[in-house]
């Protein structure tokens, strides 16, 4: 089907939810004088975190010498239109001439397994493993042909994706006012299919013009290298939290032979978000943000006259809503909803997530 390269390599980050703090009920009372004191778990709870971490991975770092577990499951689905002219007009609301109208559908299915461990009170290490199924349609009317036929093709790719790796780093403790800031380095391998590892065809017009690429199989990677510095706040303010990241891809340009332009350096990523939530009782969270990620244009040594029409960047904004649900001490169950709200967005996107501490 047809499908514009550059586009393929930027990728979406999973969020990761934590739990929610600790009962009331739960606490052990001291023997004699009738104080209460607050046992080892708890006191390694912090719900500002856990709020903050429901759509995204934006929470304090994991506890010292302490494992987190987080299976995860996500499907995305994209609907697109796109109208094709060739022809003249004659008056503003005349056209004459052929118009292509092709209507694509993209489903997109991610199970991930995320593992997190914490090496101090402020240092903390990730690795997560993703598998995807893609299944995309793309229903459509012969190119610049005037047939009223409509074909419809379909592609589809499995296999593993990216897997990524990262360190954060607790920057402050929260205390006098101040927020809580964590630095983060992310660095993403090509592990999965990338684009220019599957089999594809230029797809040309009647006059031998290129106006597209085709793919066989949908690739499961980005195919390139890809490093993630960042950092992320988060402001507690009773009875909501407040939080927020920035950081910034940058991606390492590859030789990809002679027909695909030579060297091809894929777009830099800048991303975004903020949000705000709180949590209803001490075992439901509620959380609410907006995540936003502009993607340059990808450069080529050699002139592609393909993409010459691309835009320099698009973006991708999404709004996000999160509910996580404390089962046990050490386990919590989170659902978040994300609605694109930009053209290039997906429609909607489904997340679960099971994190596990040990």
């Amino acid at each position: 089907m047809t499908t514009k390269l550059p586009w393929l390599v930027p990728v979406v980050f999973a969020a990761t939810p934590l739990v929610a703090e600790a009962a009331p009920s739960d606490r052990d009372t001291a023997s004699t004088d009738g104080s209460t004191s607050v046992t080892s778990t708890e006191q390694e709870h912090d719900p500002a975190t856990d709020i903050a971490s429901i759509t995204a991975d934006r929470g304090i770092v994991t506890r010292p010498g302490r494992f987190t577990i987080e299976p995860s499951f996500s499907h995305a689905h994209s609907n697109s239109t796109a109208v094709a002219v060739e022809g003249y007009t004659v008056i503003p609301a005349l056209l004459i001439g052929l118009i292509n109208i092709s209507e694509i559908q993209r489903d997109i299915f991610v199970g991930a397994m995320s593992l997190k461990y914490g090496f101090t009170s402020k240092l903390e290490a990730a690795i997560r493993v993703p598998y995807l199924s893609i299944n995309e349609d793309l229903r459509e009317r012969e190119v610049f042909q005037g047939t009223p036929v409509d074909t419809l093709r379909e592609s589809s790719g499995e296999g593993l994706g990216d897997v990524e790796l990262s360190a954060r780093y607790q920057l402050t403790d929260g205390l006098g006012g101040w927020p809580y800031v964590i630095g983060a380095m992310r660095v993403k391998a090509p592990t999965g299919e990338g684009p220019y590892d599957v089999d594809q065809r230029i797809i040309r017009d009647e006059q031998g013009n290129p106006i597209g690429i085709e793919l066989e199989n949908r690739p499961t990677g980005s195919g390139f290298w890809a490093f993630e510095p960042g950092f992320s706040f988060i402001y507690p303010t009773d009875p909501a939290v407040l939080f927020g990241n920035l950081s910034y891809v940058w991606t390492l340009k590859e030789e990809q032979g002679f027909e695909n332009g030579g060297t091809v350096d894929p777009g830099d990523i800048v991303r975004f978000g903020f949000g705000m939530g709180f949590a209803f009782n001490d075992r439901t969270s509620f959380s609410l943000s907006y995540d936003h990620s502009i993607i340059r244009k990808t450069t080529f040594e050699r002139n592609n006259d393909l993409f010459a029409s691309n835009f320099d960047r698009i973006q991708i904004g999404s709004l996000s809503f999160g509910l996580s649900q404390r089962l046990t001490r050490s386990t919590s169950l989170s659902l978040t909803v994300s609605v694109g709200v930009t053209e290039n967005a997906p429609n909607s996107e489904i997340t679960l997530k099971l994190p596990i501490s040990l």
